[in-house]
């Protein structure tokens, strides 16, 4: 049926050509923009994703940065506590060499003297973004029970490490914890001595393992080498046996054994073939009180005080013996003892910072990689694939090309009905 009035071949043309001319904006749109999903309407569940994952990606970038400023804090500290450890060492060596006999005690010192201030200079400029951990106010404190020093005040620093979001949605933020405490604290500038380089040596007595491999104190024995009635030989492995006054070791309950810890003496016990053993008579109980001399830490000793130092009258008094029967060497080895004992610490402390790096380098990358899986994701939800898009867009433009011509053949045929009635 022919009508002049209702055209039904152009309709129909005229809606395939709208129907394509509105395929074409969306993949024109899908072209322009690289998306197939670019708003909710297109898409309300992917887009819905994409956007909550696009947020957390940005929030992951925030911990990366994050993560940087905290890598150089730790960087910081390491690299300070690395150079601290090698000046100790050196004062170490420093000690080592004035212990040989004849050598000028005082030129020592003055060597020593410029590596405590080379010391002092690198806890001080340990600084990054106005953060020293190196010396740092702990407050420290002694114990009244145990006389130990301790951080009465330890500081907490934090660290970004993490942003996460569970199941449920619940967002957090998740941090690396460092505890500033008399274990990893060079200086400790409320003047408690509580840091590693400004502690003070222990008084009368020396730091000792007991039967069970527990950290105890044992009691200096400041009369033993003092008894003219006896003498002591060195049997081996700063092993000291008691002799008569000719020389001959007592056997038997006679027998009697010091070992030589750090320059100083603690009573001993033979365990037949497992060696000897520090005498459980010389611990003092955990909850004893100890004390510590005043002014002589790894910061502070003075080579050139010895007699200071073997002095009960004296601050600095090492509680090893009275007077001249406490030898120069003794003293020394006392000293060596000490530097070596914190230089253990600070080895102890470089490590934790070492670990705590490796982490933070852990995390830096695996925070990266987790940006960029994001991306990932939600380009495989969103994403327009531009092979497929550039495709269709021709296909329809061809399209549109054949509905014009489709439309205007329809059109037309209005025109021939003319011819007929000529």
């Amino acid at each position: 049926m022919t009508s002049i009035l209702t055209n039904i071949a152009a309709m129909s043309a005229l809606q395939t050509l709208r129907s394509i001319g509105s395929d074409m904006e969306k993949t024109q749109a899908h072209v322009s923009s690289g998306l197939r999903v670019g708003s909710a309407s297109d898409n309300a569940a992917y887009w819905s994703i994409a956007t909550t994952m696009r947020s957390d990606n940005g929030a992951l970038s925030s911990v990366q940065d994050a993560l940087g400023l905290g890598a150089a804090k730790v960087d910081t500290a390491y690299a300070a506590m690395e150079s601290a450890i090698d000046v100790v060492q050196e004062i170490k060596n420093k000690l080592v060499a004035a212990s040989e006999p004849g050598v000028d005690k005082a030129k020592v010192q003055e060597e020593i003297t410029q590596l405590q201030d080379q010391l002092k200079s690198v806890a001080s400029s340990a600084s990054f973004s106005g953060e020293n951990w190196l010396q740092v106010d702990i407050a420290g404190r002694t114990n009244g029970t145990t006389g130990e020093i301790y951080a009465s005040d330890e500081v907490a620093k934090q660290i970004v490490g993490s942003f996460t979001r569970d199941a449920n949605g619940n967002v957090a933020v998740r941090t690396v914890n460092i505890v500033l405490d008399e274990s990893n604290v060079l200086f400790d500038l409320s003047g408690g001595d509580a840091g590693i380089l400004d502690a003070n040596f222990l008084k009368g007595m020396r730091a000792v393992k007991d039967s069970n491999g527990a950290d105890r104190y044992a009691t200096v024995n400041t009369a033993a080498m003092n008894d003219t009635t006896a003498g002591w030989k060195e049997i081996g492995g700063d092993v000291w046996a008691k002799t008569d006054t000719k020389g001959d070791l007592l056997t038997g309950t006679n027998a009697d054994y010091l070992l030589k810890v750090g320059g100083a003496f603690v009573d001993a016990v033979s365990n037949g073939t497992n060696g000897y053993a520090v005498d459980t008579s010389a611990l003092i109980a955990t909850n004893a009180s100890i004390t510590l001399t005043s002014g002589l830490s790894v910061s502070e000793l003075d080579i050139t005080k010895l007699d200071d130092y073997r002095t009960s009258t004296k601050s600095t008094y090492l509680g090893m013996g009275a007077g001249t029967n406490v030898s120069d060497e003794q003293l020394m080895d006392a000293l060596i003892s000490f530097v070596d004992g914190q230089l253990e610490k600070m080895t102890s402390a470089a490590a934790k910072l070492g670990s705590i790096s490796m982490r933070i380098g852990m995390q830096e990358d695996f925070v990266s990689k987790l940006s960029d899986s994001i991306d990932s994701g939600v380009g495989r939800l969103v994403d327009a694939e531009m092979n497929e898009e550039s495709t269709k867009l021709k296909a329809l433009q061809t399209q549109q090309q054949l509905a014009i011509q489709s439309l205007s053949i329809a059109n037309s045929d209005s025109q021939n009905i003319l011819s007929l009635f000529r």
